[in-house]
């Protein structure tokens, strides 16, 4: 299950991307989350304050 608490969630993608997936896409196929949950998750995100950074492979 995905947290829903915005600091929970930067927490535990963050945590999936550092030990278990390379890249954001392969993050959402691997826990099977659609396109537009996908984009969800990236606002809540982007409203934080976090950015996805590729190069780095988390938010940041």
């Amino acid at each position: 299950m995905i947290p829903q608490d915005p600091v929970m969630l930067l927490s535990f993608i963050n945590m999936k991307l550092r030990d278990e997936y390379g890249s954001l896409d392969a993050l959402a196929e691997g826990l099977d989350i659609s396109s537009d949950e996908m984009e969800a998750i990236v606002i809540k995100l982007r409203d934080l304050g976090y950015e996805y950074k590729p190069e780095f492979n988390k938010f940041a």
